[in-house]
């Protein structure tokens, strides 16, 4: 896997209260958050390799309206129990990053009213401008949003590597079946490990080991 350092960024795809902490809205639907916790702490790893060799990092968050009018017919007619739920309110703790994510000052974090990172964001601008042409993405859920963005990334013919062991979705059978849908047609996929062995003469050997 060969990778150009000036030319990479790393996008984590919503790494928010709302799916990571047991207060947040999904566990209080009584969802397993358990692949998404261990995701998130992945993530933190590939921030912190990213970081090493001076790649972006781009943190985003599904942020909408406390009247949920931004949410589309998604909140009104698809998963109208988002709204029940209050679930990814911007006047709520639940649309915030996860309490134990890693961000930092010089982070990038892009709200979004869409599963795509891409859709009404300022997430390409970002890129354009940091001369992005390559992006490992991780997050959650690899069904929903991260696919959703990988899709997006590589049809507008970003060099995409989805991070499997970074993304994580409620049930196994709909992230392996993301998976394979997106190998098949959209990304290479990738690790966290295999990302810091590429760029191992650019990082601090310790971040490795983390």
């Amino acid at each position: 896997m060969s990778i150009v350092l000036g030319n990479a960024a790393v996008i984590l795809v919503d790494i928010q209260q709302a799916f990571c902490s047991p207060s947040g809205s999904m566990a209080r639907q009584g969802r397993d958050i358990g692949t998404c916790v261990a995701a998130a702490h992945q993530c933190n790893r590939l921030a912190a390799v990213a970081r090493g060799a001076g790649l972006p990092v781009i943190w985003t968050r599904y942020s909408l309206r406390p009247d949920y009018r931004d949410g589309g017919w998604y909140t009104r007619e698809l998963r109208p129990n988002i709204r029940v739920a209050e679930s990814l309110r911007s006047d709520k703790t639940d649309s915030a990053l996860w309490d134990q994510a890693d961000v930092l000052p010089d982070d990038f974090i892009v709200d979004k009213p869409r599963m795509s990172s891409f859709y009404a964001t300022s997430l390409e601008a970002i890129l354009r401008g940091e001369g992005i042409d390559t992006v490992f993405v991780g997050g959650v859920t690899t069904s929903m949003c991260v696919e959703s963005t990988v899709r997006d990334a590589s049809q507008r013919d970003y060099r995409t590597f989805l991070v499997t062991d970074a993304c994580a979705d409620w049930a196994a059978d709909r992230h392996d079946a993301s998976l394979n849908a997106i190998r098949f047609g959209f990304a290479h996929l990738t690790t966290v490990a295999d990302i810091g062995q590429s760029l191992a003469g650019s990082i601090d050997p310790a971040l490795m080991s983390a």
